[in-house]
C-alpha cells in the first residue's frame, strides 16, 4: 500500500486519483501509525517551507518519515516535499528532513520578462542518470512545474535530472531509496501518470 502523507498542505486526493488510475493501491495517512505500516510513501506538498515542516512536525510526522525512510522505505517528495526532504530553504529558518543533502533556493531575478517568479509551466527534463522512475520516458516527456525554489544539492550524485527556467535547476532527486520530484506528476497527464506507475512498482 502507498501511504500518501495528507498533513494540511497539500492536494492528495489528485494524486490519490491518479493512482487509481494506475492501479496502485493507495491511501491517504494523516498520523503515524499510517506512515509506520505503509509499503511505500508520497510525500506531496504545496506552500511555504516553514509552514510545512511545522505541519509535518506538529503532526507528528516528521520522525517517522525519517526513520522509514531509513528503513529502506521508497519515499517519493513532491513539489514542496521534495523541497522538505532537503536540510533547509532561503525560504525559511527551519531545517527540513534532512533525507537529501542541500538546500532551496530562490529562483534569481531575471530582465527577462519571460522568465517570472513562480516559474509555472512545463518543461523537459535532462536525466543526469538510469533510474527505475524514469523507465520507459522519453525524451519528449514533459512535466507541470509551480515553484518558486529549487533544490541545490550538496553531492552531485543526489541530482536526477535537471530542466531550465533562466538556469538549469534540480527537477529531480534521487538518494538511494528516497526521490524527489519537483513537477507535479498528478497534473503531468500521460507522463506523470507513467512516473507513478514506476513508482507504485518499485
Amino acid at each position: 500500500m502507498i501511504a500518501v502523507v495528507s498533513y494540511g498542505v497539500c492536494n492528495v486526493g489528485s494524486i490519490l486519483n491518479m493512482l487509481r488510475k494506475v492501479g496502485a493501491p493507495a491511501e491517504a495517512v494523516s498520523a503515524p501509525s499510517g506512515i509506520e505500516r505503509a509499503e511505500k510513501l508520497i510525500l506531496p506538498g504545496i506552500g511555504a517551507f516553514d509552514n510545512g515542516m511545522n505541519a509535518l512536525t506538529d503532526r507528528g510526522l516528521a520522525d517517522p518519515i525519517r526513520a522509514r525512510a531509513r528503513q529502506n522505505t521508497p519515499v517519493l517528495g513532491i513539489c514542496l516535499g521534495m523541497q522538505l526532504l532537503s536540510e533547509g530553504s532561503e525560504e525559511g529558518v527551519l531545517s527540513g528532513l534532512g533525507l537529501v543533502k542541500g538546500r532551496c533556493l530562490r529562483f534569481p531575478v531575471s530582465a527577462d520578462p519571460q522568465l517570472r517568479v513562480p516559474h509555472m509551466g512545463w518543461n523537459v527534463l535532462s536525466p543526469r542518470r538510469e533510474s527505475l522512475l524514469l523507465n520507459g520516458l522519453g525524451r519528449d516527456a514533459r512535466f507541470y512545474f509551480v515553484h518558486s525554489y529549487h533544490l541545490a544539492c550538496h553531492e552531485a550524485a543526489d541530482v536526477l535530472a535537471t530542466a531550465q527556467y533562466g538556469v538549469e535547476f534540480t527537477a529531480m532527486v534521487q538518494r538511494d531509496n528516497v526521490w524527489g520530484a519537483q513537477f507535479h506528476p498528478e497534473k503531468s497527464h500521460k507522463y506523470g501518470m507513467a512516473l507513478l506507475r514506476n513508482f507504485a512498482s518499485l
